[in-house]
C-alpha cells in the first residue's frame, strides 16, 4: 500500500460541475493495471472545493470499485474537522488516511504534533502525514518528522516540499522501522528513491500510469540506466502538468487523451489555449494523444 506509483486521483466532473462517478469508474480502470494504491481527495482531487458529504462519498466510491489499497486523504486546519474527516475515511472503508499539515492557521512544531496526535489517537487505520509547504505556508522540518513518526500509527509522510535535502534528512533521522517516505514531486521520484525512498504520490500516474511504473519498477529491479531513461523521457510531462495551478493540467491532459476529466471548480479555470498547445505536444511526443 505504501510504496511504488500511488495516482493523487483527479475528481472529474460533469458539465454541472457534480461528480461524474462514472468517469472516475473509467479513470480508475484506465490506471489499476499499473498502480499500486490510490490516494482520493488529495489536492490533485480538488478536495479544498469539495463538500464535506461530496469528499466522503468519493472516497467510498473508489474504495468500493477499486480492488487496490485506498489511502484516503484528509486534514484540515480545524483539528476538530481533521478528527471527523478521517475518521468518515475510516468508515467508508480506505486503508489509510493522508493528512495534510493544517494551512493558514500556521501552528508552531508544538501544535502540530499535538494536532497529529489527536487525529491519530481516534483511528486505528495508519497515517500518513502530508508535506506541501507551497501551499500550507508551514514546513514539517526533519526534526519534527521523527517525533510525529514515534506517534503508533503515523506511518509515513508524502514529502512535496521540493527540498531533496530535506528528504534525506528525514529518512536518516527517522527510527522507526518500515516508516515510508513517499515523494510528493514527480520531478523527484527517481533521486528520491535512490536515497531511500519508497514511491510517489503521483499527478503524472493519472495520464502516463504504465511510464510512472515502468520508472519504478526498473529501479527496483537495479536496472538504475534505464530509470534514468524512463524518468528524462518523462521529464517534459513533469513539467508541463505544472505550467499551471495543479490539478489544472492534468485535467485538460487527461480530457486531451479521452479520459473523464470536465473542468476544474473556481476559483481555478480552464487551461488556456497557449499552455493547452504546449501540453497537447508533450502527450504527442509520449504517443499518448490520440488526435
Amino acid at each position: 500500500m505504501f510504496k511504488g506509483v500511488i495516482p493523487a486521483l483527479i475528481t472529474p466532473f460533469k458539465e454541472d460541475l457534480s461528480v461524474d462517478y462514472e468517469g472516475l469508474a473509467k479513470d480508475l480502470d484506465y490506471m489499476e493495471k499499473h498502480v499500486d494504491a490510490f490516494v482520493p481527495c488529495g489536492t490533485t482531487g480538488e478536495a479544498s472545493t469539495l463538500g464535506y458529504e461530496e469528499h466522503v462519498e468519493v472516497i467510498r466510491f473508489v474504495a468500493e470499485t477499486s480492488k487496490l489499497p485506498v489511502i484516503g486523504g484528509s486534514g484540515s486546519n480545524s483539528t476538530k474537522e481533521a478528527i471527523w474527516l478521517t475518521k468518515e475515511v475510516e468508515k467508508v472503508g480506505a486503508e489509510a488516511a493522508m493528512l495534510v499539515t493544517p494551512y493558514y492557521n500556521k501552528p508552531n512544531d508544538a501544535g502540530l504534533l499535538e494536532h497529529y496526535k489527536a487525529v491519530a489517537k481516534e483511528v486505528s487505520i495508519p497515517l500518513i502525514v502530508y508535506n506541501i509547504p507551497g501551499r500550507t505556508g508551514i514546513n514539517v522540518s526533519p526534526q519534527l518528522m521523527a517525533k510525529l513518526a514515534e506517534i503508533d500509527n503515523i506511518v509515513g509522510v508524502k514529502e512535496a516540499s521540493g527540498n531533496l535535502k530535506q528528504v534525506s534528512d528525514i529518512i536518516r533521522l527517522v527510527k522507526k522501522k518500515d516508516f515510508v517516505v513517499l515523494s510528493g514531486d514527480d520531478f523527484l521520484t527517481l533521486p528520491i528513491l535512490a536515497i531511500g525512498g519508497k514511491g510517489v504520490v503521483s499527478v503524472a500516474a493519472n495520464v502516463a500510469p504504465h511510464l510512472m511504473k515502468e520508472l519504478c519498477n526498473a529501479f527496483e529491479s537495479g536496472n538504475i540506466a534505464k530509470a534514468i531513461e524512463v524518468h528524462h523521457k518523462l521529464s517534459p510531462l513533469f513539467d508541463a502538468l505544472f505550467i499551471d495551478t495543479n490539478p489544472i493540467p492534468v485535467k485538460k491532459a487527461m480530457e486531451l487523451i479521452g479520459l473523464p476529466a470536465g473542468k476544474p471548480r473556481l476559483p481555478l479555470v480552464e487551461l488556456s489555449a497557449e499552455k493547452t498547445e504546449k501540453l497537447k505536444k508533450v502527450l504527442k511526443d509520449l504517443g499518448l494523444l490520440k488526435q
